[in-house]
């Protein structure tokens, strides 16, 4: 009887002590006021204590109106961050955040700038910056917890579309407890170690994280416990391990969320290449961006399509004008002049159709170009080309774009279509309404609502990139020159090599007297002479010591060169008599320049930068061009644009040394002017290459010496079979006399 009293009190004994241990327990974790004095965390009673900063200094909230207090960004940075990284979101996407933006560091931090800075009591910039994340979430909930619906945790190498942003979180039930990210579970090396379970996550922190009111109110009261239980060293992996404990919700388990909160596991390179990826365009948060420079970037490359959506806005609205003006059978809705300079609307109004305009005669038709693994285009002597890169990148974002209308309610529709490749297409330019496109593309249909399956398709899309309205802006500057004032003072050296061609010096020499000499150019000529047979170089000699004398201020050097004729060799020659300083023009005698040449030169030739390369036009024989007197001086019967030669060329002397100048080893005709322009090619020099209708290429008879290298003598050949006649002209010889030009003898 002793022994069973004995044991019946050990059990009570046992059962009271538990249930005063689990009530004690229960409530140590739940009162805030009982938090430990190592975290040094206050208590909300006083709300400044958790900071060494009064909050009315650093956050000032009455200026928020209703609209304006949907989010609370709360950043986390560093002392060594906040004139960089920290900064740099202050002046970009800062901005426009529907709420408050504010930037959290350790205790010490300071900065000059006007940065909304919170220094965290107790809290330094070690790694991992748990307790840092920790008390961030409490100052929110200290001070604004009433005063905003959404609160999101971000770094400070995090971009965030806020447009984006306020558009989704107002389409989420703020009421209830949330807790929104992109869902993590660790890496492979660290699977197993982050103490989760197979069915548990966390928000990734990179991307940001983002919790609701309530979230916050339910978690707080805990995160002396979670600071003191931690299992990892990721701060994000303890914040989702504490919502999921105390709160009951873990991390939203959505595909889409990867998209949403985008981090990529790029490296340092990731956001540093095109910016029009399907990736950047779906994404609200963009992680990481470590670089201020491509943050700005990134910030200027969003702006530039928020202006696109406004064009095209623009644009569906002056179609709508047009609609009405047809519809109320008037000629013009608005009657004002200045209305009508912004209201024109009988170009940019008409619906995007390809038959928008409609050719009189064949030679006003607009011609498609064919696109499959190559380009073959009809304006091109290469008809068949591979797409450059400017037009890849077109037919790119056509792609996307039209995919991103396709795709652009598939939720509600269950479906999504995903592009696989273009099998073939045509392109045109149409200079007065757009770019148009016929496009037949292989899709693949993924249905996921309902029957589920997967097949691919193939569709025509007919397509339009319309142009807006025209734009400018002008620019008034104050007591300054423009910036090009300068380069327009530049001395222009012009290097020509001379071998023979008397009566085609004659004509240069008096080309250069009458654009350059008689209206006080500034440039030097320097003649680079090599002997020739007969009289001409007696004559030629005589040419220029009469201009020496005709202009005795300007710097006119004659330059006698020996051996063989080298054209490489007299350029370098010529080159090297001018300082490493000068800029230098590289011409032959066969050319004719107007008076804006010197000025173009000037402008497209900077020094240790960019070389021009201008385009020369260059006669056909004056025997195939029919009713010369009538033609344009620029016309395609008369000439055509030597896109293959580039032997006339600016460039500083500084310059041509880097890249190792030119090969004189070349003897004879051509060759050296490609050299020359791979080496540039190859340099960090920007080429500069544009068609210059001040520069014309005479016509002359070309002879080719048998004794060239191979490659010289078909460079040759083509040079002379080129400058024959046009391709137009050509046709109409042989159809004129089939029987000698298509019958075989």
């Amino acid at each position: 009887m002793v022994a069973a009293s004995q044991l019946c009190r050990f059990i009570c004994g046992i059962v009271i002590g538990f249930l005063i241990t689990t009530q004690l327990r229960y409530l140590l974790l739940q009162k805030p006021s009982c938090l430990l004095s190592s975290t040094k965390i206050s208590s909300t009673s006083n709300p400044q204590s958790s900071n060494e900063i009064p909050v009315d200094n650093v956050v000032n909230i009455s200026d928020l109106t209703e609209d304006k207090r949907l989010i609370f960004i709360g950043v986390m940075t560093a002392q060594k961050y906040l004139h960089t990284r920290a900064l740099a979101i202050h002046n970009t996407w800062g901005k426009t955040v529907p709420g408050k933006l504010i930037f959290f560091s350790s205790f010490n931090s300071k900065t000059n700038h006007s940065l909304p800075l919170v220094p965290l009591k107790s809290v330094d910039d070690s790694y991992p910056p748990q307790k840092k994340s920790f008390l961030m979430l409490k100052y929110m909930h200290d001070h604004f917890i009433d005063d905003f619906e959404w609160f999101m945790r971000a770094d400070d190498d995090v971009y965030i579309r806020t447009d984006y942003l306020e558009g989704f979180l107002r389409s989420i039930n703020s009421s209830k407890p949330q807790f929104i990210g992109q869902a993590g579970v660790g890496n492979k090396a660290e699977f197993g170690q982050l103490s989760l379970q197979a069915d548990e996550n966390f928000c990734m922190g990179g991307p940001g994280m983002i919790l609701s009111r309530d979230t916050l109110r339910l978690l707080i009261p805990h995160i002396r416990y979670c600071l003191k239980n931690l299992y990892s060293t990721h701060e994000d992996v303890e914040v989702g391990r504490c919502v999921r404990k105390f709160v009951g919700i873990p991390c939203t388990w959505s595909y889409e969320m990867q998209s949403i909160f985008y981090h990529s596991f790029s490296g340092e390179e990731v956001f540093t290449g095109r910016l029009k990826t399907k990736e950047i365009h779906r994404a609200i948060t963009l992680h990481p961006i470590k670089q201020p420079s491509y943050l700005y970037r990134m910030h200027s490359y969003f702006y530039g399509l928020q202006s696109q959506n406004l064009r095209y806005n623009s644009l569906n609205l002056y179609r709508e004008i047009l609609d009405m003006e047809n519809l109320l059978q008037e000629s013009r809705l608005f009657d004002n002049t200045d209305q009508l300079l912004h209201f024109n609307t009988s170009i940019l109004g008409m619906k995007p159709v390809l038959n928008k305009f409609n050719p009189v005669s064949s030679d006003e038709t607009l011609v498609w170009d064919f696109i499959s693994k190559h380009m073959y285009a009809y304006g091109s002597l290469n008809p068949k080309k591979r797409l450059e890169s400017y037009q890849q990148l077109a037919v790119n974002d056509v792609v996307m774009e039209i995919m991103e209308i396709i795709n652009k309610y598939s939720k509600q529709r269950g479906r999504i279509i995903d592009f696989k490749e273009i099998l073939y297409g045509y392109v045109r330019e149409n200079p007065l309404f757009g770019v148009d496109y016929i496009l037949d593309m292989l899709l693949t249909y993924r249905k996921y609502r309902g029957k589920k399956m997967t097949v691919p398709v193939r569709r025509h899309a007919y397509l339009q990139k319309a142009f807006s309205q025209l734009e400018f802006r002008e620019e008034y500057t104050q007591n300054s020159q423009p910036s090009h004032m300068d380069a327009l003072q530049s001395h222009v050296n012009i290097i020509v090599p001379l071998y023979g061609r008397l009566e085609n010096f004659k004509r240069f020499i008096n080309n250069i007297e009458n654009v350059c000499f008689q209206v006080g150019e500034r440039i030097g000529l320097a003649v680079i002479f090599f002997e020739s047979d007969g009289d001409d170089s007696t004559e030629s000699k005589m040419i220029f010591d009469d201009l020496k004398r005709k202009y005795p201020s300007y710097d006119i050097r004659l330059i006698e060169a020996k051996g063989p004729f080298s054209r490489a060799a007299a350029l370098e020659t010529g080159a090297k008599a001018f300082s490493l300083n000068s800029l230098l023009f590289f011409v032959d005698v066969d050319l004719v320049l107007d008076l804006g040449v010197m000025e173009r030169i000037r402008l497209n030739t900077i020094q240790s930068k960019q070389v021009y390369f201008p385009v020369v036009f260059s006669e056909y024989d004056p025997e195939y061009i029919e009713n010369d007197s009538e033609l344009p001086y620029l016309s395609e019967e008369r000439g055509y644009w030597r896109q293959f030669g580039y032997g006339i060329v600016s460039i500083y002397h500084s310059d041509l040394r880097d890249v190792g100048g030119f090969d004189t080893s070349i003897r004879g005709w051509g060759k050296e002017d490609v050299d020359l322009y791979s080496k540039i090619v190859r340099s960090n020099l920007t080429v500069l290459r544009a068609a210059d209708p001040g520069i014309v290429h005479v016509f002359h008879p070309i002879s080719c010496s048998p004794d060239l290298e191979d490659l010289q003598y078909e460079m040759c050949w083509g040079s002379k079979l080129s400058s024959l006649a046009s391709q137009k002209t050509l046709a109409k010889i042989i159809l004129s006399n089939k029987q000698k030009y298509l019958t075989n003898r």
